[in-house]
């Protein structure tokens, strides 16, 4: 972990953001690669794995984004909490209009959203966990764009801490995309590229966050406090929902837990 943490500190942060969410996608493409292997997906294994999902973008969400927001806003009172509270707030309303917007379709494919469309159901799988890859990209962009513009608060490790949660997260959102896309009929070669093709967005996410806190230092707090709402919008509205389709409730319950609990472990111990 050192060795990885003085790596990244002796690269440019932006370059730094772009590798590690290269790293979050290549989890990505690692947990759709299981479609190679695997004909059939487990639902209570999916459920749970969600749940996990769930759990450590709520814990990241937190101790990675907004208590270093709060932590580095000037003042006191509901002074300082009003930057995470206002980035908090647009953070969700901004997903909010992307989901009402980019027309989607959730993993049982029973619901689609935003803006009807003709597209086919693989698309549209696609763009639903493509939401969900954007605040997360965001976020460790913002966490290293901290770091460019020298703001205490924001450290190498803890950035390192949040790529490495995200990524550990990644990997069931991969098999998630992957394995639906196989029971339609795909390729097996091509429900491994959509799956994979899923998670893309994140270095785009990640280099435009970086960037822009490097060159508007004020707004990081704000940018911290959007990441974290998005996270929490996407978590609430379409993470645990979708766990709950099925008979297996408590494990995406237990999942939920599990990756709270690794995600706040990680980011207090090592970030």
């Amino acid at each position: 972990m050192e060795t990885l943490i003085s790596f990244f500190e002796n690269i440019d942060p932006v370059l730094g953001a772009l590798y590690a969410t290269l790293f979050t996608w290549g989890l990505t493409a690692f947990g759709a690669s299981f479609v190679f292997f695997f004909k059939n997906m487990n639902r209570a294994f999916l459920d749970g794995m969600l749940g996990f999902t769930g759990g450590v973008m709520v814990a990241a969400s937190f101790w990675s984004l907004l208590a270093p927001g709060i932590e580095m806003s000037p003042g006191e009172g509901f002074v300082k909490v009003m930057p995470a509270a206002i980035g908090f707030g647009l953070g969700a309303l901004f997903i909010f209009g992307l989901d009402k917007i980019l027309p989607h379709i959730h993993i049982n494919f029973k619901e689609s959203e935003g803006i009807k469309t003709p597209w086919h159901k693989t698309t549209l799988l696609v763009l639903a966990i493509t939401l969900h890859n954007i605040p997360e990209g965001l976020a460790i962009g913002v966490l290293f764009g901290g770091v460019a513009a020298g703001i205490p608060e924001a450290s190498i490790a803890g950035a390192v801490v949040l790529a490495i949660g995200i990524g550990i997260q990644n990997f069931p959102e991969g098999i998630a995309v992957s394995m639906p896309l196989r029971r339609l009929g795909l390729s097996r070669f091509k429900s491994f590229w959509y799956g994979q093709m899923s998670a893309a967005v994140e270095p785009v996410a990640a280099v435009i966050g970086a960037v822009a806190v490097t060159f508007f230092t004020p707004i990081l707090p704000y940018a911290l406090a959007f990441a974290a709402g998005a996270m929490i919008f996407v978590v609430v509205e379409e993470v645990i929902p979708e766990t709950q389709q099925d008979k297996f409730t408590d494990i995406a319950t237990l999942g939920f837990i599990g990756g709270f609990i690794i995600m706040m472990c990680l980011d207090v111990a090592l970030g």
